[in-house]
């Protein structure tokens, strides 16, 4: 399941998170990291799915 998750967080760097967390702070603090650039978005969606 989790290189599901990990190819959702290289393609939409949110829902990656959201499957891995759901609408948790972390939820939102990506999706403002992929808002403000797409390669913050990633990096912070693979540290959640990784960490966990």
């Amino acid at each position: 399941m989790d290189i599901i998750r990990i190819i959702f967080a290289v393609i939409l760097p949110p829902v990656g998170v959201f499957l891995q967390v759901g609408l948790g702070l972390q939820f939102w603090i990506n999706i403002l990291l992929t808002l403000l650039g797409y390669i913050p978005g990633i990096i912070h969606a693979i540290w959640i799915i990784a960490r966990r």
